[in-house]
């Protein structure tokens, strides 16, 4: 017989064979259904966590790079205290002690670091303000920014139509607004809102820009802000410089993208050698880029990645031994059966080949439907929020791989007890 033909006779036999065990295995789960299916919930708890969590984690960090991308890759700033998302954190007492930054710092910047391209020192109120126009009053308050004209530079905006904040706005402390895309929905509806009065918690402006619409990212709305000349938000909002409390923030932009490390390393010497911050000392101002913002937030989403692994392997391990104990029921139950087979000529091999087949067979079954609920999660969470998960295909192959291991790791003792059988002995069991 040829090479061929003998290959095509031991794949017809392999077929046959798996073909049989499969359907004595689909026979056996019909048989017990609601027990097969209970025996199968830990199992898919466990892919469906594991593709579950994949999705959450793909997405959150797409939000987060998407979030701070907007702001501008090569964003650098400079500021009092270091980063507190949504403010939770508390503040050490070294923090507390902070002397506030001030323009005079910028402008130091500006002139003694090469490597910087443009500096925008930056004021910020957020919270309850009242943004007004056209008798409209924004549902959610935007956020009110004190800029120079380098404000859209250093934060990656873009003039959608008017004008930017020039130097002489700046100079005068004129009373204009450039306004993202959503305070302009909000409030001007169809009418153009260039030229129009805009009511900032009761002081008016003259608004000459809209920006570009940039999007929202992680729950957030960059484009519900109003951006004024830095000195007409002293002089209308003089509580935020006089409050110490991270009062000023410093965005820079280095000439080019290479030149980002160097930056940060100019912009710290300058800012220590004004502050007088002693040899060795500890800085006493915060220095973040947008890469590491993102490098901190893939920890945190690692860290809570670690914690569903974690549980979803719990529940992988439960499904397991609830796979084995179901098996070992079984084997117990079709004793004769086993031995009739014996009987008539079933190998050790064939025997423990058909529940290994069955307990593989089951525990594919809970991944199947853990992926299907996985898969499901995914999509809920895409259509009813912001976050854009995301299962990739690595993800799904993995969690029916951990599933078919879990079969053949747990069903393997149970085949081989049923192998070893017997055959008289099983043939006489009642």
């Amino acid at each position: 017989m040829s090479e061929e033909g003998v290959v095509s006779r031991a794949l017809g036999v392999l077929r046959r064979v798996l073909g049989e065990n499969l359907r004595f295995a689909g026979v056996a789960l019909a048989a017990h259904k609601l027990r097969a299916f209970l025996t199968i919930v830990g199992i898919v708890i466990g892919v469906w966590t594991v593709i579950g969590m994949v999705a959450l984690v793909t997405g959150f960090d797409r939000s987060t790079t998407e979030a701070f991308s907007s702001f501008g890759t090569t964003l650098v700033q400079f500021q009092k205290y270091e980063q507190r998302f949504g403010g939770g954190r508390r503040l050490s007492e070294e923090e507390r002690k902070r002397r506030d930054l001030t323009i005079e710092d910028a402008d130091a910047l500006a002139r003694l670091c090469p490597s910087i391209q443009a500096v925008s020192p930056e004021r910020y109120l957020w919270g309850t303000n009242r943004v007004k126009a056209s008798g409209e009053e924004a549902g959610i308050p935007p956020s009110i920014a004190g800029g120079t004209h380098n404000y859209a530079r250093c934060n990656n905006w873009t003039i959608k139509s008017g004008r930017n904040i020039n130097e002489l706005d700046v100079l005068h402390a004129t009373d204009i607004a450039v306004l993202g895309t959503e305070v302009v929905s909000t409030l001007y509806k169809n009418k153009d809102p260039l030229g129009q009065w805009i009511s900032l918690n009761g002081r008016r402006f003259v608004v000459v820009g809209v920006f570009e619409k940039k999007g929202g990212a992680m729950g957030g709305n960059p484009d519900a802000i109003v951006v004024i000349p830095i000195t007409s938000f002293d002089r209308h909002f003089p509580e935020i410089k006089n409050k110490h409390e991270d009062t000023i923030h410093i965005a820079t932009i280095p000439r080019s993208p290479e030149l980002i490390e160097r930056a940060v390393e100019e912009g710290t010497a300058v800012l220590r050698a004004r502050r007088k911050v002693p040899f060795g000392a500890p800085n006493d101002f915060a220095v973040w880029t947008s890469e590491k913002m993102i490098a901190q937030m893939k920890q945190f989403t690692g860290a809570i990645s670690s914690v569903m692994v974690f549980i979803a392997a719990i529940a992988l391990v439960v499904g397991g031994v609830g796979v084995m104990n179901i098996m070992l029921v079984s084997v117990t139950e079709r004793t004769k059966e086993i031995g009739l087979r014996k009987a008539l000529g079933a190998l050790r091999r064939d025997i423990s080949l058909q529940f290994l087949t069955e307990a593989t067979t089951l525990t594919l079954l809970g991944g199947i439907i853990g992926v299907g609920l996985g898969l499901g999660t995914a999509l809920l969470i895409r259509n009813v929020s912001s976050l854009r998960t995301e299962t990739p295909l690595w993800s799904i192959l993995l969690g029916l791989s951990m599933s078919a291991s879990i079969g053949i790791f747990f069903g393997l003792y149970p085949a081989l007890k049923a192998a070893r059988l017997d055959p008289i002995e099983a043939l006489r069991y009642e």
